[in-house]
């Protein structure tokens, strides 16, 4: 019988910590994948300075990187909880 419970061994009632990992793995990646993009703009920033036009320019580039960025990763965890519950549900029939 599947546990209710993602991420639950159902034969021991615990944590099953290779499906976590399973899922924390590919979640760093695209976070860690925002953050380099938006390190790009940030480092032009350090370049250029953050009191001139063009620093000032990168500056903003590199917040609407991160909010898009966070807005996809948020996404992804939403969409892959989703996934999960339907596979759960679907495992139960």
């Amino acid at each position: 019988m599947p546990s209710d419970t993602p991420f639950v061994d159902p034969r021991t009632n615990e944590i099953d910590a290779l499906q976590v990992l399973r899922e924390a793995i590919p979640l760093a990646k695209l976070v860690a994948l925002v953050a380099a993009t938006a390190l790009v703009p940030f480092l032009f920033v350090v370049l250029f300075g953050a009191g001139s036009t063009l620093g000032t320019v990168f500056l903003v580039a590199a917040q609407f990187v991160l909010a898009v960025g966070t807005g996809l990763v948020l996404m992804y965890v939403v969409a892959r909880a989703r996934e999960l519950t339907d596979d759960d549900r679907r495992d139960r029939r």
